[in-house]
Order: C-alpha cells, then structure tokens, then sequence
C-alpha cells in the first residue's frame, strides 16, 4: 500500500521534478589575469559535463601561457583543439568525466607530436612556408580579413575547430579549414601579417557553450 502511494505521489510531480537530480556538481576554478582563482563547486546545466582543462599557447618555440582550469563543459566541447601558425601554437585540453566532482585533477598538457600533416604559414608577406601539424591538427586553414584588415593567415588546426559551427578564431571566413597536405595554398598575400588575437579566441572558442 505505501509503495503505491508512493508511486501515485511521484506521478503527481511537476515534469521533470524527480528525486534525483539530473544535473551534475563539479568542481569550478576559473582564472583571473593573474592566473590565480579559487576553487568552488556548481551546479552544471542539464548534458553538461565536469572538466579540467588546459591551455597553452607557445610563441617562437617559447611557452608563454600554461592555464588550468575547472568547469561544466558541453559533451561537444570535450577533447584537444589546436591552432598552429608557424610562429605561434596554441592548445587546449578539455578532459571530461560523466560523475559528481570527478574533475578534481588538473588535465595534462596537450602532446606534440608531428602527424606527418604539412600545411603553409605565413611569414611577413610570404606565406609559402611550410610547417609539420601534431597530433590531431589533421586540417590546414586560410584565414583572410581578420579585424577588418587585408591580412592573410595560413596554418595547421584541429578538426574540432574546423567543424565547430561560425569558429570564433575564423572571423567570419567562410569554410576556412581543408583536408590534404598543403591544401591551404601557397600563394603570397597582398598583407600578410602576423594575428596574434587567434590565441585567445580558440581559449573563448571552448570556454563556453
């Protein structure tokens, strides 16, 4: 008789008011400018997933940004993306897990590795330059037009980047992305130059949903 009235009981709830919760709690440090932040626990959005990430980012063979950080992430969020130019390379790491509070390591950095993989970049007005793409940079780009200039910019990225609809480092290039080596052309640009902004944004790119 009192499982019946329990289950009656539970048939009355609103939709979607259950006993349990189908959102996850995870663990949120999100850094400031100064690379510190401090660590809380939230509530995720509904198909969310915990994370730890890290971003990296290396200019002249030098790292000059090594970031962690702890979120909610969206399932399609998870995984490596990566941009190379040439002069500068940037990664991100999203490593997901389905459970309560379960990012609680930091993620490794990302790998290195050549894929074997050549695309062009750019250098001052020449972009016939070739480089070797790692790991998963398994597309070549060539990237026109950013902040309203006549700049040209050409290397490897991840394909994640490349299939992530309007890609935020793409400034409303149109399919920007290719698949073959040096499928990104070796043609020189009338201004190419060096965007030093794209970094950033692939952080932005995978920072939110």
């Amino acid at each position: 008789m009192y499982l019946l009235a329990l289950m009656f009981g539970i048939l009355l709830l609103p939709e979607g008011k259950f006993f349990f919760s189908s959102t996850l709690t995870c663990y949120e440090c999100i850094p400031d400018a100064s690379g510190k932040c401090n660590e809380t626990i939230q509530e995720c959005p509904q198909s969310a997933q915990c994370a730890s990430k890290r971003f990296v980012s290396y200019e002249g063979g030098l790292k000059v940004v090594d970031q962690n950080s702890k979120e909610c992430v969206m399932v399609k969020d998870c995984g490596e993306y990566s941009i190379n130019y040439g002069f500068s390379q940037s990664k991100v790491n999203t490593m997901c897990c389905p459970t309560a509070l379960c990012n609680n390591e930091l993620a490794p950095e990302p790998q290195y590795k050549p894929n074997g993989k050549q695309c062009y970049w750019c250098n001052g007005r020449t972009c016939t330059n070739t480089i070797n793409c790692e790991e998963n940079e398994d597309y070549c780009f060539s990237i026109t037009g950013i902040q309203g200039q006549n700049v040209t910019t050409k290397g490897c990225v991840s394909k994640q980047s490349c299939t992530t609809r309007d890609p935020s480092w793409a400034r409303g290039t149109p399919s920007p992305c290719c698949q073959g080596n040096l499928c990104n052309s070796a043609i020189s640009s009338h201004i190419a130059g060096l965007v030093l902004l794209a970094p950033p944004l692939l952080y932005l790119l995978v920072t939110s949903y």
